[in-house]
């Protein structure tokens, strides 16, 4: 258990969690946290214990050198602050971390205990999964809840989904019943080019959270990384005529799909999104001043117990792997050639990925 004495005030604070594993298909949920916490400078103030949820043998330590010294990096969550500034600014809080091997209640209970003292408003938890969606196309990205009245009012679906679930899914249910307004933003990532990074995905996740939250996040180089990363797939593409063949087949699919929508709300979403980036600055630029890690005090990793002080006021062909994260194996329709895919949740998920899973 970890104390929070160093943490500051905080400020309209949302939480913001991914894990990587199952619901993380390309990296691209853990790559969009991690990129906050870079571009905002967060500090790590907390860090679960490894030993309560991870088999070791399943997700091992890491052994480093520093002047010499060996040091060893144990498999957890961390959880830091970012202040995010600007006309209205407002705390995010972090949770970066990989999907528990065990005791996955006791888990979310004690990210829900952060969440409690912290006096986080909203939980946003972001997810990837695999579906038949064309590289060529804008990433999907769902937004769910279990929350009628949050559905209704930031236009969301209720996830309605029925099946084998992840982390994402006991915590977004964990925090219901808590009574925490929980989101789960879900991007869809091409399944026959699943191999981590995905950096079209993570870019999209985090255009929807702007959406969501109403912050100007400074994207750095990741409309470049997205670009390069889809040149990349086409030319593998264009190296295999079955591969093209079948890239045309989804874009036919899902051009299909979305006609409707093309004419209406997706172009006010984006020309809402243009004027948004154009008033507060080009891309790439931080929205205002952003507190330096030296700014506010943060407690480190400690041991002991828990005190609870007041409410403050470019893609290869992998070999394959486990579902969601390392995904189907080549650049072939399936991975396998079979024309099956993996995903994290519903491997029934059509053009899109289908209903969001959990």
């Amino acid at each position: 258990m970890i104390e929070l004495e160093g943490v500051p005030e905080l400020i309209d604070p949302v939480m913001v969690a991914a894990f990587e594993g199952w619901n993380d298909a390309g990296d691209a949920a853990s790559t969009a946290v991690g990129h906050l916490n870079r571009e905002w400078k967060g500090e790590v103030f907390a860090a679960l214990d490894a030993e309560d949820y991870y088999d070791f043998q399943v997700n091992r330590p890491t052994v480093w050198l520093e002047d010499g010294a060996r040091r060893i990096t144990w498999p957890t969550t961390r959880l830091s602050v970012v202040r995010v500034g600007g006309e209205k600014p407002r705390d995010l809080v972090l949770v970066r971390g990989i999907e528990p091997s065990m005791r996955w209640r006791s888990f979310c209970n004690e990210i829900l205990g952060f969440a409690h003292e912290l006096g986080v408003e909203m939980i946003v938890i972001l997810g990837a999964l695999l579906g038949d969606t064309p590289h060529t196309r804008p990433v999907p990205v769902s937004g769910v809840t279990s929350d009628p009245d949050l559905a209704r009012t930031m236009d969301l679906e209720e996830t309605k989904y029925e099946g084998p679930t992840g982390i994402v899914g006991i915590l977004q249910e964990a925090c219901t019943h808590a009574g925490v307004p929980t989101v789960s933003l879900w991007a869809a990532v091409p399944h026959y080019v699943s191999q981590p990074p995905n950096p079209k995905a993570t870019l999209a996740l985090l255009n929807r959270l702007e959406d969501l939250l109403g912050l100007r996040i400074p994207l750095g180089e990741l409309p470049e990384d997205a670009r390069a990363w889809q040149l990349g797939v086409d030319q593998l593409a264009a190296e295999d005529s079955e591969v093209a063949e079948y890239v045309q087949t989804l874009e036919e699919a899902r051009d299909t799909a979305e006609l409707p929508e093309a004419s209406g709300e997706a172009i006010a979403r984006e020309f809402e999104r243009y004027l948004r980036r154009r008033d507060v600055g080009g891309p790439g630029q931080a929205p205002g001043p952003v507190a330096e890690s030296g700014d506010v005090p943060y407690l480190r990793d400690t041991s002991g117990g828990r005190t609870r002080p007041p409410r403050p006021p470019r893609p290869d062909r992998a070999e394959g792997g486990r579902p969601g994260k390392d995904g189907p194996g080549s650049a072939r329709p399936g991975g396998d050639g079979s024309g099956e895919k993996d995903g994290p949740d519903d491997p029934a998920a059509g053009p899109g990925g289908g209903p969001p899973a959990e």
